[in-house]
């Protein structure tokens, strides 16, 4: 009795909710970026491993807390020479930093089903704080016996202020590549 009376008292709102863990799906989320190259297109790239949690309460978005790894080996422009590139020394020096992280530390709503989290976010061995745009999370869907979500996330950030400095400059002047990449995380999320 005292379980069912609990349980009513949690479904009007008279008891907190519990903070629920979601974790990332990683075959159905990715990590996407893309820089502006020579003045002219955006190139996109994206990494093939994006892995980590969430914490969700959804009377309290102030509660949420993400911790996200992504591995930067996995990094994929279309073409192999210039992933090559990506991976040495010149940009993220993966073989010395094979990860790049996201870990919040704080959450406020942003509208209808918007957040703002900040945290910090770590790649070729600097951190620096950044604000993700976070769109969500989606309702939950319940699928081959779990429960799901899902979430997309967009920031901003001047590559050289983590160490990736590389650029050359054009004949007809300007840079090869922009300093500022956008950046997206869509992901899926099943309740632990």
């Amino acid at each position: 009795m005292r379980r069912l009376f609990a349980l009513g008292l949690l479904v009007v709102g008279l008891l907190p909710a519990q903070v629920a863990t979601w974790e990332i799906d990683p075959a159905h989320s990715s990590s996407r970026f893309s820089v502006r190259h020579m003045l002219l297109s955006d190139v996109p790239g994206d990494f093939a491993n994006t892995r980590g949690t969430v914490q969700w309460d959804p009377k309290d978005p102030g509660k949420t807390v993400m911790d996200v790894t992504i591995d930067a080996a996995t990094i994929n422009t279309r073409n192999a020479k210039r992933d090559a590139h990506l991976k040495s020394a010149d940009f993220f020096e993966v073989e010395k930093y094979p990860t790049i992280t996201f870990k919040s530390t704080k959450a406020e709503r942003a509208g209808d089903g918007k957040l703002r989290v900040m945290g910090d976010l770590t790649m070729h061995g600097v951190t620096k704080p950044v604000i993700l745009a976070v769109e969500g999370p989606t309702p939950e869907v319940t699928a081959q016996g779990k429960v799901r979500m899902g979430a997309s996330a967009t920031t901003r950030i001047n590559r050289k202020d983590f160490g990736l400095l590389w650029n050359r400059a054009m004949e007809t002047g300007g840079l090869v590549l922009a300093d500022e990449v956008a950046i997206t995380l869509n992901v899926e999320l099943v309740k632990k």
